[in-house]
């Protein structure tokens, strides 16, 4: 006995063009392999990058600070921070005030390759292409969905 055809709204959303969170998921692997061409001029991957984008901003930041902005667990962070340790471009120490905290200082070479990194974002937004204001309203959306999924 055959069943009855189920009208297209009542059939579940299992499409993969139905899926917002594949859209999310492309553009993410899109951008990161956009940046790829860029950073391997500084010899960096994207995650080394997004560390020494932090660790520009605020030298000296604990892991346990740089996991949590990065959404990264200690056993991906550690050795992508071994990575960048065997670069010479950051030095892991134990924390003055706390000796059970683990900082990560930059180097002279850590500190020089921000200089050849400022080209990176210009480029970056002329290979995304949008206006201004759709890269506010794309960053704060994001920001939203990260936000109401953590």
């Amino acid at each position: 006995m055959n069943k009855p055809k189920k009208s297209k709204s009542e059939q579940p959303m299992l499409l993969l063009s139905d899926q917002i969170c594949f859209p999310l998921y492309s553009a993410a692997n899109a951008v990161t392999r956009a940046y790829r061409p860029l950073l391997e001029r500084l010899d960096l991957t994207y995650s080394q990058y997004l560390v020494m984008l932090l660790l520009w901003e605020k030298d000296g930041a604990s892991v346990k600070d740089l996991g949590t902005r990065l959404y990264l667990d200690s056993g991906t962070l550690t050795p992508l921070l071994k990575r960048l340790e065997a670069k010479g471009l950051v030095v892991r120490e134990r924390s003055t005030e706390d000796e059970r905290v683990r900082v990560l200082n930059l180097t002279e070479q850590g500190r020089a390759l921000q200089e050849l990194a400022k080209s990176v974002p210009g480029n970056m937004l002329c290979k995304i292409d949008l206006n201004a204001d759709e890269l506010v309203s794309l960053k704060r959306l994001c920001g939203k969905v990260l936000s109401n999924l953590d």
